[in-house]
């Protein structure tokens, strides 16, 4: 088979790294793709936001199978201008990718479903937004409406923080267009859990589980971020704890989909808080998670392109997807600054090139000058290992870390700690 990834991220060089495994796969295309990735595909100068560029290249390659990373192009209907084009694409059409287009959508969705959710109002008025947060109290949770890569959620402790989170999405416009709805949302309590899912329209096929960490600096503070590193499985949540997110959120999303006359196929990614309560949606996503792929991918153990293809066919069944029993982390080193200003191109040295089953480094904002490689984005590298356990995967990606150099490097240093935690106390 001949192969195109659309993306440039970490995500993408992972699931590029997952796809070259496959015996059936002949040849391996990523537009644009990143600097971790020429030894593995052919990159292809396009953007991922060129469909019609994208679609003409596919035909005249005769690409067998093409895989969305981000989110931005199955929005804009990629997934439609590629099947009717006679084209095989992995990844929801674009009024499924709704789900995660808009928070008003998602929240309005679930609430006629009866899909467990945070409480929440939207709004199009700052002003009216602010008094309800007045009369409603902190500490609360204002979400852009639209794509804000990752970084449109505030959690809110004063009043204040919430006051100016509403003025930068809706009058500051710092987020665009995705600010000119804000969703104000009840804060839940609780460990938030990234539990993704193969879907062909009917069959709901669950992943792995993987707990990502948002905010910037350890110990979960600072800015929220596109995720500063993650890690799987998350021991926290028991089998019988998953079972029911799959049950009460995953497979009743699919049937209302199916209620509403949307076929969605692809990856539905639930972020989930797990409350007293039971598990709740905080959002969701219309493709794989990123850093979660990082972890989730590794401990895949059968072909994902045969996956894929069931998916896009139609006959996804769970005895296709089999896990490791082991434990993976991923550590993302971040460029200074993240998630707010930084500098690009800086020198990257060190473990850079190192993939392989056991410990890999994704590229995510790379690029080479010359014979130099140097980072291109706030994310640069998300280092991953296995392990027989969290506390080796864990030892094994930061002593990989502590290979790599360029400055500036910024990474948290408690990456799947609260897991360690966790199992320390219970051993006890």
């Amino acid at each position: 088979m001949r192969v195109l990834i659309i993306g440039s991220g970490g995500r993408e060089h992972a699931l590029l790294w997952k796809i070259a495994q496959s015996p059936k796969v002949k040849e391996i295309f990523v537009a644009p793709g990143n600097a971790g990735m020429m030894n593995i595909a052919t990159l292809v100068p396009i953007s991922v936001e060129d469909l019609d560029g994208l679609r003409q290249f596919a035909l005249e390659q005769q690409i067998d199978l093409t895989i969305v990373g981000p989110e931005v192009p199955l929005l804009h209907g990629i997934v439609d201008q590629f099947q009717e084009a006679g084209l095989s694409v992995f990844g929801p059409n674009g009024q499924a990718a709704q789900i995660e287009g808009s928070k008003r959508f998602a929240k309005d969705f679930m609430k006629k479903h009866d899909i467990p959710t945070a409480h929440y109002q939207a709004f199009t008025d700052a002003e009216e937004a602010k008094q309800y947060v007045r009369q409603t109290g902190v500490p609360i949770v204002i979400k852009a409406d639209g794509l804000a890569a990752g970084k449109g959620v505030v959690v809110a402790t004063t009043l204040g923080e919430a006051e100016l989170a509403i003025s930068e999405a809706m009058e500051q416009k710092v987020f665009g267009s995705a600010g000119d709805v804000v969703i104000v949302e009840e804060f839940l309590v609780g460990q938030e859990l990234s539990l993704m899912a193969f879907v062909d329209g009917t069959t709901v096929v669950p992943m792995v589980p993987a707990q990502d960490h948002k905010p910037a600096y350890d110990g979960d503070l600072g800015p929220n971020t596109g995720g500063m590193g993650t890690y799987s499985p998350v021991p926290q949540f028991s089998e019988d704890a998953l079972s029911l997110a799959v049950q009460t959120v995953l497979e009743p999303m699919v049937q209302a989909f199916q209620k509403e006359g949307i076929d969605y196929r692809g990856v539905l990614y639930a972020g989930l808080m797990m409350t007293p309560e039971g598990p709740k949606v905080i959002e969701f996503n219309a493709r794989f998670g990123d850093p979660e792929t990082q972890v989730v991918l590794p401990r895949l153990t059968s072909d994902l392109v045969e996956i894929m293809i069931a998916v896009v066919e139609g006959r996804l069944r769970a005895d296709l997807v089999t896990w490791s029993d082991e434990a993976a982390v991923c550590v993302i080193l971040s460029a200074g600054g993240y998630p707010g200003p930084y500098q690009s191109g800086l020198p990257i040295t060190g473990m850079v090139n190192q993939l392989d089953h056991r410990e890999s480094v994704y590229h995510a904002g790379t690029r080479y000058e010359g014979s130099q490689l140097v980072t291109a984005g706030g994310r640069v590298l998300g280092v991953t290992a296995l392990g027989e356990n969290l506390q080796i995967a864990r030892e094994k990606a930061y002593s990989l870390v502590e290979q790599i150099h360029f400055p500036s490097a910024h990474y948290r240093k408690d990456i799947a700690e609260k897991a360690i935690q966790y199992l320390a106390q219970i051993q006890k």
